[in-house]
């Protein structure tokens, strides 16, 4: 809620500028309307002729290698579309095709100008456009006569036309000439790479059989088979190495043990040989005929124990001396073992030695043959390119395609009245209220009652409508009265003390409203019944005595310079309880005769003889009169015209008026439109219902030499109502 409180805010102080400055508004409104008015009604009328033509995107150039549709003309379809299509409007409008067109139609004798300078007046009258979406162009043509502007509409078509087929022949011919150069070189390039492949055959016995075929179908190297060498060398190798180490092992798990244990050992790890294969198990078998019969009870010198142990004796013997055999056996195959190891490992050797070179051979080969077969695709496409764009380039082009000619336009094309006027009211509106908005921020007079307190800071006593006159003179009672109560009560309560009861109107200029002010001031409080007397102390235009018709020729200078007494110059007004002292006459000095201790005597004596004593001023920026009535008198107030001077000049009001020790009671906003500045009419919109149905009450007062001065309560007693 608060969001949309703001945004009401905003919404309307901007209505608020608008109806504050919809005379400028206006003004700027009609002025731009009028002069779309003027332009509309006397731009001469132009006739339009228009052609629409279909661009074709064709090739700038031709290319030997290139993906499809990788074409286009003047960037063609590897520009952007726009890109593209801004390119067709600028040659349209080149100096090459409206050349054409100025010798085809003789347009510089018709126009009877120089042919630079009928270029110029052409090019201003041609207009392109792209249709939305398509490759459609129009070519707009605008011209006094109706007949020429068709006419040089359909001759900027054909020029235009004529220019890109030729351009695209001439560049066909011109790329047909550069393959067919590009190809011979090609074929030469083939020719040596044949020849350097060849030799590196020859020179190296290369055998090539799948020479002549698809890459895809062969090898990347030829075979020779010194790779299969190279493999059945290093397994020869690792065969014998395999070997040693199972040799050796054997013979290591053999060579500490002796007796039983040799003979299990040889047995258990495998070593052929027919003694131990057949005699072990026979061995085996005795001992354990030995062991039964120990076990049924014979003894070890029986004779059957003794036979077994004789047999076994003779079956070990046998067995140690076979192991032994074995054992000198194994060590024969251990340096055989490492011979053949020895030769494996330099035949593996030698061998890959011979494949390095082979292998560096073959790379030189391959690279020759690859660069070959590069060379010969190359040769193979540019001979297909070739033929093809031998085609293209003998088959008709069309390039520009012309849908609609230029038809004889019947009735003007601009100026379009009824587009200028409308553009003319909006544009005039807008810069109606730009330019209201641009003035209401320059402005820097004061607007608003919180501009007054913030520079000023001082408060606002009384707002005043504008265009309110004299109540005095007013029939029946006026609600803009009610204004001028809320200054007197406002004044009433913002004053210190009630013997401060001399009260200066000043203003930072003239024609503010201060003399206005004051009087109709003085009549509310005289209203209210309160003796009330003012002094005319503007001696350079004073103004109150014409408000009640009376003469200027006696009065306060008077008063100063001779000897006359105070009611000399003192005058009754037909207001009860108001009374008035003129200006008198003007004087050369006035700032000195004010600024007098006879001035300072009368301000004692008037302060001591009525309830309001209220001097007017000439404005205080303007002379110094202001600033010694301020410092004279109890209490200076200041009237502030809306919208009128900056806040700068007002800030100097108030410091005017403290330099000299004055004391500022506050400001009376005067002259506000209340009608526009919606802000101001909640300060006046209940004048009318609460101002008084009766006249108030009019207390008996006395003259200035009458009886002792009332005292404000008596008075607001009496008066029914009054603040003083």
């Amino acid at each position: 809620m608060s969001e949309q409180s703001e945004i009401k805010l905003h919404a309307l102080d901007y209505w608020q500028v608008v109806r504050n400055r919809y005379g400028v508004i206006l003004l700027a409104f009609f002025l731009v309307f009028m002069t779309a008015v003027v332009i509309a009604y006397l731009r001469p009328s132009e006739y339009l002729g228009k052609v629409q033509l279909q661009v074709q995107r064709e090739a700038s150039d031709l290319e030997i290698f290139r993906e499809t549709g990788a074409v286009g003309m003047n960037g063609g379809m590897s520009l952007p579309y726009l890109t593209f299509m801004q390119t067709q409007f600028e040659i349209i409008k080149s100096r090459k095709t409206l050349d054409l067109v100025v010798d085809s139609l003789n347009l510089d004798q018709k126009w009877n100008m120089t042919r630079q300078e009928a270029y110029s007046t052409l090019k201003r009258k041609v207009e392109t456009q792209n249709v939305r979406g398509t490759d459609l162009i129009d070519i707009e043509v605008f011209h006094t006569e109706a007949e020429q502007a068709a006419q040089i509409a359909d001759a900027v078509a054909h020029a235009y036309r004529d220019r890109r087929v030729q351009e695209e022949q001439k560049r066909a011919d011109e790329a047909l000439d550069t393959l067919e150069n590009q190809l011979a070189s090609q074929e030469d390039k083939l020719e040596a790479s044949r020849v350097r492949m060849l030799d590196i055959m020859e020179k190296y016995n290369v055998v090539e059989l799948s020479l002549g075929q698809p890459s895809w179908m062969r090898g990347g190297e030829p075979n020779t088979g010194i790779g299969t060498i190279v493999l059945d060398a290093k397994r020869k190798e690792f065969d014998a190495e395999s070997e040693i180490n199972d040799l050796r092992t054997t013979i290591k798990a053999l060579q500490d043990l002796s007796g039983d244990e040799l003979i299990k050992a040889a047995v258990n790890l495998g070593i052929k040989d027919s003694t131990l294969t057949h005699r072990y198990p026979d061995y085996q078998t005795l001992l354990l005929n030995r062991t039964q019969l120990l076990e049924s009870g014979v003894g070890p010198k029986h004779p059957k124990v003794v036979s077994v142990d004789k047999q076994i004796v003779q079956m070990k013997g046998m067995l140690e001396e076979a192991v032994e055999t074995t054992k000198k056996a194994l060590g024969t195959q251990l340096a055989m073992a490492e011979q053949t190891f020895e030769n494996s490992k330099a035949a593996k050797e030698k061998t890959e030695k011979e494949s390095l070179r082979e292998r560096r051979q073959n790379i030189e080969y391959v690279e020759a043959r690859a660069d070959y077969e590069l060379h010969k695709e190359m040769l193979n496409n540019m001979e297909a390119q070739l033929a093809k764009e031998r085609v293209d380039a003998r088959s008709s082009k069309t390039p520009i395609v012309i849908h609609e000619q230029a038809e004889v336009p019947t009735v003007p094309a601009r100026p379009n009245v009824k587009l200028h006027l409308i553009l003319g009211a909006v544009v005039g509106l807008i810069f109606g209220v730009g330019l209201a908005f641009f003035l209401e921020y320059l402005d820097t007079s004061v607007k608003t009652l919180e501009d007054v307190e913030r520079y000023l800071e001082v408060p606002v006593l009384a707002v005043i409508p504008k265009d309110v006159g004299v109540l005095h003179k007013q029939s029946g009672l006026s609600p803009d009265a009610e204004a001028y109560r809320i200054l007197r009560t406002n004044i009433e309560f913002n004053r210190k003390s009630a013997d401060a009861n001399s009260i200066t109107v000043v203003s930072g200029g003239a024609g503010e409203g201060k003399s206005t002010t004051l009087v109709n001031l003085a009549y509310v409080c005289a209203q209210g019944g309160y003796n009330t007397l003012m002094i005319d102390g503007d001696l350079r235009r004073p103004k109150l005595h014409t408000f009640f018709d009376i003469n200027n020729s006696v009065g306060l200078t008077n008063y100063l310079t001779t000897d006359l007494m105070l009611e000399d110059v003192i005058l009754q007004t037909p207001v009860e309880n108001l009374y008035f002292m003129p200006s008198g006459i003007l004087p050369a000095d006035a700032a000195g005769i004010l600024n007098s201790r006879r001035m300072s005597e009368l301000i004692a004596d008037v302060k001591s003889r009525f309830d309001l004593v209220l001097i007017d001023s000439p404005p205080i920026l303007g002379v110094s009169d202001a600033s010694v009535l301020a410092s004279e008198v109890d209490l200076t107030m200041i009237v502030i015209q809306h919208r009128k001077l900056p806040r700068g000049m007002l800030i100097r009001v108030k410091q005017a008026i403290q330099n000299v020790g004055g004391n500022l009671l506050g400001v009376v906003l005067n002259n506000v439109d209340v009608r526009s500045d919606s802000q101001y009419q909640y300060y006046t919109s209940y004048y009318t219902y609460y101002s008084p149905t009766n006249t108030e009450a009019k207390p008996k007062t006395r003259g200035p030499e009458g009886a002792p001065r009332k005292d404000v309560a008596q008075a607001d007693t009496s008066s029914g109502g009054g603040d003083f």
